[in-house]
């Protein structure tokens, strides 16, 4: 495979085997690399990939990258699978292919604060290419491959390096114009609104998000705002 070819401001990391991008791009981020390092591992069957961030505002606003590179993934397959494809995103990072779940987003940073400006933030993309082998599927109806969805076409290569090129594009616009094209865009692909959902243990229905995208979720009760913050992962 020839080397990938990112967007200016971006450089290419590749790894091979067992190696995770996500854990080395957060390594790599706390020993202080440049900002646009994508981290990523292409085997025959999973793409995994991270991109580094270096914040410029507070966490709970720089939490907006993970919609943002969710965006951009439906974005880069919009581009490179058949039109009949259809991709839905889903609040906490989960990704749906035709309805079935399909890999998906998740993020670490150098703090938990939201009020903080973090050193650094990862977004990380784990995408199935291929179903497991035969006798481990019947254990998970519900998941899908990217392949197993009229998708064999698509170059995992292509696919990263569109995903990089849409996140850099949804990037400088939420830097030019604010979030609102980005909750406009996101809204008409999330997952699940107006449905009733379970998310740590509470149960409601899912009435959208917030400006900073916490899960609004409503339950007999009240109104619950879950903050995006909370899906942070330990790096």
């Amino acid at each position: 495979m020839s080397e990938l070819s990112f967007p200016p401001l971006m450089a290419g990391l590749a790894l091979s085997g067992a190696e995770d991008p996500f854990a080395l791009a957060c390594q790599k981020a706390v020993l202080g690399c440049d900002a646009g390092l994508v981290v990523h591992n292409l085997a025959h069957d999973r793409l995994q990939a991270a991109l580094v961030f270096a914040p410029e505002v507070a966490l709970q606003h720089a939490m907006t990258m993970l919609p943002v590179c969710a965006i951009a993934l439906q974005n880069a397959l919009g581009a490179l699978a058949p039109p009949e494809v259809a991709v839905h995103l889903q609040w906490d990072g989960g990704l749906r292919i035709n309805g079935g779940r399909c890999g998906r987003l998740r993020a670490a940073a150098s703090t938990t604060a939201p009020s903080e400006v973090p050193d650094w933030l990862v977004i990380g993309l784990d995408l199935p290419l291929w179903p497991p082998s035969d006798g481990e599927t019947g254990d998970r109806p519900e998941d899908t491959a990217l392949y197993a969805e009229g998708c064999a076409d698509v170059d995992a290569g292509q696919l990263l390096e569109s995903w990089a090129r849409h996140a850099l594009h949804w990037i400088n616009r939420w830097e030019d114009t604010g979030t609102e094209p980005v909750h406009s865009t996101w809204r008409g692909l999330a997952q699940d609104i107006g449905e009733t959902i379970t998310h740590a243990g509470r149960t409601g229905t899912f009435l959208g998000v917030d400006e900073d995208f916490g899960l609004l979720l409503r339950d007999e009760t009240t109104t619950h705002l879950i903050p995006l913050t909370t899906l942070l992962e330990t790096p």
